[in-house]
């Protein structure tokens, strides 16, 4: 029987307080204090009372209650002070478990709102997003690159989300069918490979102290990958946009060809080279950064142990670690003379780096990324839906980029690949950093090493209320 309190009877107006009086017998009543939810539950089969607690959860208990746990069932640390084993088989995630997880990391929440205003692009509108919709995290300046792989025991998987239109998610009365959202998602998971992705326990390929707890059976394992070089592009064109250019900066001297372009830039005060990749990189991390920490506080909230971390060799997991029992997300890399350290430039059909040799050169790059704006679904496209009232005249304000617009850029872009034999010239092309890993708590571990409260109620319930 499901435990009801005054604040779930005041909370009335959220979703899970009439799915818990409907549980108690009050069909009509719960019936109808759902429809005054903004998510509609009752649509998933077999409805754990978990699902119920996850959406009621508090986001202050879910900050404040939030740890790396490390010490999944299954798992074990064989000596020291902390040395246990667990009593309990590894145990993966339900499915309900994983896309829950996976839509708070990587999915699609409906038409981004664009930045709507600079005075320098009067009277148009800025034009610097990159995709029409929004996901659960923030992207600099709407630019979203940043893709998402994940691994358990059965495979390795890629979920698309970077141009994923507004999911049509809604009841006829208006809220969000949950099923439909979950679906809807699930429906462009790719398989990419048979069983757990190998990143081997030894230090070339993770840091040892996640040696016993990394990626271990059960576990689902998200993985974001950003298109570093893409975010380069469009920093140039935002660039560009603005009247600015670069210099290279590594060997001291300005980019030729860009003295037919003073009327568009101001080539007599460029910015570094090095500063502009550096900057990207930067956001690029914070990019990766959220997606993970919105996940880590969902495990709060679902009771799941896990944690955020960066403990794994990036080439290692990409695919250029040079092992062959190490294929990882099978990423195509090259070694570059003079460069001790791989350069890794996309997978083909999956996640292709803006960079060669996966556009015939830098230009086919930049007219990418400007289709990618203003193309079908781009978010400059006045066919494409969106949250206005007239949506069709907002996104047809943006500024516009011409062809020689396209070949500033490009004399750049084309410059760094010519000069440094890659692009970009001193960060990745592809990029990957921090990792969240779910996987089943065993409470028994901190029962027996830690003080009370070492771990939330969702977790010492969870076995319970997700069964």
């Amino acid at each position: 029987m499901f435990e009801t309190s005054r604040r779930k009877v005041l909370g009335a107006s959220m979703l899970g307080a009439g799915t818990v009086m409907s549980g108690l017998g009050a069909g009509k009543s719960g019936a109808s204090l759902r429809n005054r939810g903004s998510i509609l539950l009752d649509r998933i089969p077999d409805m754990p009372k978990g699902l119920i607690e996850a959406m009621q959860f508090p986001l202050v208990e879910a900050i404040h209650g939030r740890r790396s746990r490390r010490f999944a069932r299954g798992a074990s640390i064989p000596d020291g002070p902390l040395a246990y084993t667990s009593k309990d088989k590894p145990e993966p995630l339900s499915q309900l478990e994983q896309m829950l997880l996976l839509t708070t990391v990587a999915g699609n929440t409906g038409w981004s709102n664009l930045i709507p205003h600079n005075h320098n692009y009067v009277p148009n509108i800025p034009n610097y997003a990159g995709a029409a919709g929004g996901r659960s995290f923030p992207s600099c300046a709407g630019f979203q690159i940043t893709e998402f792989f994940y691994t358990d025991d059965n495979g390795v998987y890629f979920l698309p989300t970077r141009d994923m239109p507004a999911v049509d998610a809604k009841a006829a009365s208006g809220e969000t069918d949950l099923k439909a959202y979950l679906d809807a998602h699930q429906k462009r998971i790719v398989k990419i490979a048979d069983g757990r992705l190998n990143i081997p326990a030894q230090p070339q390929h993770m840091e040892m102290h996640n040696q016993w707890c990394g990626n271990v059976p059960g576990s689902t394992l998200i993985i974001p990958v950003a298109d570093l070089a893409q975010h380069v592009v469009l920093a140039l064109c935002y660039f560009v946009q603005n009247g600015v250019c670069i210099y290279d900066d590594v060997n001291n001297r300005p980019i030729p060809g860009l003295e037919a372009f003073k009327h568009l830039v101001d080539t007599d005060n460029p910015y570094p080279l090095s500063y502009v990749e550096q900057v990207s990189a930067t956001e690029v991390t914070v990019e990766l950064s959220c997606s993970c920490y919105a996940g880590a506080l969902m495990l709060q909230a679902m009771g799941l142990g896990g944690w955020m971390y960066d403990g794994y060799n990036p080439f290692s997991i990409l695919g250029a670690s040079g092992d062959p029992d190490v294929p990882g997300l099978g990423f195509r890399f090259d070694m570059i003379k003079d460069q001790p350290l791989p350069f890794v430039t996309g997978r083909e059909g999956i996640l292709e780096g803006h960079c060669q040799p996966h556009f015939k050169d830098m230009r086919a790059a930049v007219e990418s990324v400007v289709q990618r704006k203003f193309g079908a679904g781009g978010p400059f496209n006045e066919k494409t839906k969106g949250p206005y009232k007239e949506t069709d005249a907002i996104r047809k304000s943006a500024a516009p980029i011409n062809d020689e617009f396209i070949d500033c850029v490009a004399t750049m872009a084309q410059y760094v690949q010519d000069t440094f034999g890659r692009f970009p010239a001193t960060v990745p092309a592809i990029m990957t950093l921090m990792y969240l890993q779910a996987h089943k708590l065993d409470t028994g571990f901190y029962d027996t090493h830690f003080e009370p409260r070492a771990y939330l109620k969702t977790h010492a319930n969870h076995r319970r209320d997700w069964s």
